[in-house]
């Protein structure tokens, strides 16, 4: 048992689980536009994933603390460094314009964690942009990324998509916002700082409720889509209202995150059903 739970933090701790939540709403794009998303692009977004998601996250423990990492800090770091690796011989075959786009999205993730040049801050600690921030990089890595990588132009379902991806995951951010209000300082200025536990609450059912109906504008959408995006944002608005300051460990971090695993899981068992 110990071995399986060191096994399951590993998973959670080196960001494995939530970059395969950022590789299954790219497939859901790939679903909503009829788009078949190659092999290597899809370990290249789950590598680099893993690798910004790990610099965010231990990049300031590892350079104060290089000589006293933990076993498993250290395991995470090795992990890290082979899928950077990985990132980097399965971009030699993307295209060039999807790599300028990712470089883009990876400043922002980059002065997510390291201060800005004139500010000396960075976008984590400026007042209440930070999960607009995440909201942002995810839909542009989970949307515009391979719409670029097959070579198609940004047209009115990709913008509609990519506000919708926006919304959602801005939604999904709140049980993390809910659990962290204990450690945040108040200049912080989060969602729930702002406007309080309940409130932010409503505000995400709404905010789904807008990403439902944006649903309807997509000029090629699917009846079984609908269906299915009901059925998950029915889930993740459920998951929002029992969301509390004191969680269970892995309430946010694991069930919440695996959401658009079971959406695009939802969607493939859709696909074969319909084929």
């Amino acid at each position: 048992m110990t071995m399986l739970k060191k096994a399951f933090d590993f998973y959670i701790n080196s960001s494995i689980h939530v970059s395969l939540a950022v590789v299954a709403l790219a497939l859901v794009t790939g679903f909503s536009l009829s788009i078949k998303l190659d092999v290597y692009f899809l370990i290249f977004l789950f590598c680099s994933s893993v690798s910004g998601y790990n610099f965010v996250k231990y990049a300031s423990v590892a350079g104060l603390h290089h000589r006293s990492l933990a076993r498993s800090l250290r395991s995470i770091q090795v992990f890290s460094v082979m899928c950077g690796l990985g990132m980097i011989f399965t971009g030699l075959v993307l295209r060039w314009e999807t790599l300028l786009t990712c470089a883009i999205l990876a400043l922002f993730t980059l002065f997510y964690a390291v201060p800005l040049f004139l500010l000396k801050r960075n976008l984590r600690s400026i007042a209440g942009i930070k999960v607009f921030v995440i909201a942002l990089v995810w839909a542009g890595t989970t949307v515009v990324l391979p719409v670029v990588e097959n070579g198609l132009e940004l047209y009115w379902d990709v913008y509609i998509i990519a506000l919708q991806r926006f919304l959602i995951v801005l939604t999904l951010m709140i049980p993390f916002e809910i659990r962290d209000l204990a450690y945040d300082t108040m200049a912080l200025h989060t969602l729930p700082q702002v406007m309080g536990i309940k409130k932010v609450k409503l505000l995400g059912v709404s905010l789904l409720v807008i990403g439902f109906l944006l649903e309807y504008t997509i000029d090629d959408f699917k009846i079984q889509q609908i269906v299915i995006l009901c059925i998950v944002l029915l889930i993740l608005g459920f998951l929002i209202t029992l969301s509390r300051k004191r969680q269970p460990k892995y309430y946010a971090s694991f069930i919440v995150e695996a959401v658009p695993i079971f959406w695009v899981i939802l969607l493939s068992i859709a696909e074969d059903l319909i084929a």
